[in-house]
């Protein structure tokens, strides 16, 4: 990738932001923050426009109560994108409400986004053309359970052996690390 100088410039006042992208639920951390956003993974959109119309809770609190024209779909099946622009148009919600409070009006962040292990190549491409297209200036992808380990070495400064499980709404993993 070539070198972007209104990238560079423009990420000097972005986020390093990690999202966790669940079928039932969406997490947003922020380095230094935590948690700042741990929303479920809806969006409403306008059948006929094909433009969002709710992100989030607001598009979840609207299953069964929309009318013919509107559609309340969950873009994310199994842990991978099920509806490219959709999940699309879902990030860049994200990664706008998270740089609300920001000088720049067009964040460029980095994203560390979390994919299940076993995913397929063609699946993985898909996570990093829509978290690029949805704004980021660099993208990683990381496997979730590796991810868990991660956290967990830097939590206890101490490697122990340890077997995570990761329960989601659409898989379930199990890792192990000696």
């Amino acid at each position: 990738m070539a070198f972007n100088p209104i990238n560079w410039l423009l990420g000097l006042f972005s986020l390093d932001i990690a999202i966790d992208l669940g079928t039932a639920n969406t997490l947003v951390n922020v380095r230094g923050k935590g948690i700042v956003i741990n929303e479920p993974s809806w969006v409403t959109i306008d059948k006929r426009l094909r433009q969002p119309l709710a992100i989030g809770l607001e598009a979840k609190e609207m299953v069964g109560r929309t009318p013919s024209n509107v559609a309340v779909i969950r873009p994310l099946r199994d842990g991978v994108i099920s509806d490219f622009d959709i999940t699309q148009v879902m990030l860049e919600y994200f990664i706008g409400r998270v740089h609300e409070q920001s000088v720049v009006p067009l964040p460029r962040p980095r994203v560390v986004v979390g994919i299940p292990t076993g995913v397929t190549e063609v699946e993985k491409r898909a996570v990093y053309d829509a978290v690029m297209a949805s704004g980021a200036r660099v993208a990683y992808l990381i496997e979730e359970p590796i991810a868990a380990a991660l956290g967990r070495v830097f939590l206890s400064q101490i490697l122990r052996g340890a077997w995570w499980s990761i329960l989601g709404a659409g898989q379930r993993r199990w890792q192990c690390c000696p």
